[in-house]
């Protein structure tokens, strides 16, 4: 089946291995560009033609989203799948017992936690009027309450954990519709997020991208959708306590 997919922090990283195994399949795919000096999606622009739509995109910003929303909707009026994967890592060092950052803080919670839900809120009239009625969120098992044992990381963490319960709450609002949303962790994975790329990580993007879409793929192709709640998945389709 060939479905019509957004996907959000698309620049580098698993966002741009996401688009790229979607592309490869035949699928529509619009892609959220926020840093115009990555050469990456023009690139895959070029090799795939109208396959592939830009969309300048800046999550943490009403703006944006809604610009962003309209020029999807210049091109349909059905979206099956929303792959909310922009993200920050904010602050990963500082304790309780140092000089915490509320600033930054703010930042990453808006991006990371308001960002997805802009962007749900943004396309879901699109989300349910497709036949794929699926929204991703790339969360983490860094925001797993039932297994924290961080003593840092307050900003990514908290605004992980905030993903997860919006999800849950979207999922609750648009079931009766045939919509669902899945929360996905990506595994350990070789991105730039701490500013340089983490080599020591034991998945490089694509790798947790395949993996990422044969969880997706096989959620909207099940039959008994959508779930009476959302469930939280590792990389390897393994559940993680919320």
């Amino acid at each position: 089946m060939r479905y019509t997919a957004l996907v959000t922090g698309a620049d580098h990283g698993i966002g741009l291995a996401l688009v790229r195994q979607l592309l490869e399949e035949g699928h529509l795919v619009f892609a959220g560009r926020y840093n115009l000096q990555e050469q990456a999606l023009p690139e895959l622009a070029a090799t795939y033609g109208d396959r592939l739509i830009l969309v300048d995109l800046d999550v943490g910003s009403d703006t944006s989203v809604q610009a962003a929303a309209a020029k999807v909707k210049e091109h349909t009026d059905s979206l099956d799948l929303l792959i909310n994967n922009a993200a920050i890592l904010g602050d990963i060092e500082t304790t309780v017992l140092g000089k915490l950052n509320f600033e930054d803080m703010l930042q990453v919670y808006n991006v990371n936690a308001l960002g997805s839900l802009r962007m749900t809120n943004a396309i879901i009239e699109l989300i349910l009027n497709s036949n794929g009625r699926t929204i991703v969120n790339i969360s983490s098992e860094a925001g797993s309450v039932g297994q924290c044992y961080r003593d840092s990381w307050f900003a990514y963490t908290m605004s992980k954990t905030a993903v997860n319960m919006h999800s849950n709450v979207v999922h609750n609002g648009i079931k009766a519709q045939g919509g669902q949303v899945l929360v996905l962790h990506p595994g350990w994975v070789q991105t730039f997020m701490r500013g340089e790329k983490d080599s020591a990580a034991t998945l490089t993007p694509e790798q947790s991208a395949s993996k990422l879409w044969g969880i997706i793929r096989e959620a909207m192709e099940r039959e008994d959708r959508p779930l009476e709640k959302p469930i939280f998945l590792d990389v390897e389709g393994q559940v993680l306590p919320w």
